[in-house]
């Protein structure tokens, strides 16, 4: 299938239209729809600066970047609410930086160092901020997954009306953790005892390999229907869509307390990883196809348009944004490497308690 026909047919799948959604239909003031874009700048400048710094070899272990996949996290965390638990894989940057982890904190913890989030000990695919509802990020792929279901049938047992936000890429769903996991939720659920929001953000390559090589049965959200999981996909390049769809879906969740799967069609704009430098996996045409809808420009193009900003008030965010990345890599750069002592703490739980 040639690129941009393979790339319009996932918008067509993701009932994307072309019409802009107006602001006043989610009920959005400018104030709030600003927020929104310096949250995904933020994020991206803190990506890009990311990856420059593992190439300066200032950060070891590995590094994968969120930049393309910006409006899901953004627009799914922002129905975040204390006592929900959020569990992620390893590109985990984006989901601490929303929930209110401190950049400076999650920049050191890539640099390895002591002042990190989790003390230089988890790197980059391995933060954890449980005071901001982050209950992780997993290097192992799919490793997560029972995990967090886990978690959202704890939380019914304990009467609370808490969900668990569950992120998972498109080649976890391929993992046998996610199917005896979605299994057990729609089995919980039935009961509303599983109160799981399955947020699969497609960005259509498990590593180096496409959905299309990847599985015969390519509609991924309908892989849920095997375990009485309802599902529905979202355009996950465009903000707005993605806010209207998680505030249905997240309501849903806490009201019924039953499993619910949202399939984000999205596109990493950069590499899977900071070593894979060739891509050969992918055309830079379709690259190029795809950057036409990065959904920071497209929000960029939505708040101009809508009058909710012009552009002497975008730079002005810009700006902010780059001062708030720059602090952040000043910090981990004169932060101290982890004392020796800290070696074998937070490892076990201490039995007296």
């Amino acid at each position: 299938m040639a690129t941009t026909q393979r790339a319009d047919k996932k918008r067509r799948q993701a009932g994307r239209d072309d019409g802009i959604t107006a602001a006043g239909e989610l009920g959005l003031d400018q104030e709030t729809l600003r927020g929104f874009y310096r949250q995904m700048v933020v994020v991206r400048l803190f990506e890009d600066a990311a990856q420059r710094s593992f190439r300066q070899g200032k950060i070891g272990g590995y590094l994968h970047v969120y930049s393309g996949q910006e409006a899901v996290a953004t627009g799914f965390l922002a129905t975040y609410q204390d006592g929900d638990k959020v569990i992620t894989a390893y590109r985990d940057h984006a989901h601490a930086l929303l929930l209110g982890s401190d950049p400076n904190a999650v920049m050191a913890e890539l640099f390895g160092r002591g002042t990190g989030l989790v003390k230089g000990k988890g790197g980059s695919m391995h933060l954890f901020d449980v005071a901001n509802g982050l209950w992780g990020g997993y290097g192992i792929v799919g490793g997560h997954i029972p995990l967090g279901v886990g978690m959202a049938y704890a939380l019914r047992y304990q009467q609370s009306d808490a969900i668990v936000q569950l992120y998972l890429g498109d080649g976890a769903i391929h993992n046998g953790a996610f199917h005896e996991a979605a299994n057990l939720a729609g089995l919980w659920g039935r009961e509303g005892l599983n109160p799981t929001l399955f947020v699969l953000e497609n960005n259509q390559y498990g590593m180096g390999t496409s959905i299309e090589r990847a599985t015969a049965m390519t509609d991924l959200a309908a892989k849920f229907d095997s375990y009485g999981i309802e599902h529905e996909k979202v355009d996950g390049m465009d903000l707005e869509a993605v806010l209207a769809c998680a505030r249905r879906a997240v309501a849903r969740v806490r009201e019924t307390g039953r499993p619910y799967a949202v399939e984000a069609l999205t596109y990493r704009l950069v590499a899977h990883g900071a070593g894979d430098f060739f891509e050969k996996y992918r055309t830079k045409e379709e690259v190029r196809t795809w950057r036409e809808r990065d959904p920071i420009g497209l929000f960029e193009q939505k708040l101009l348009a809508s009058g909710m900003a012009d552009e002497r008030a975008l730079e002005t965010i810009r700006e902010e944004a780059k001062q708030i990345v720059d602090e952040a890599i000043r910090f981990a750069d004169e932060s101290p490497e982890p004392a020796l002592d800290e070696m074998a703490t937070d490892v076990y739980a201490d039995a007296a308690e």
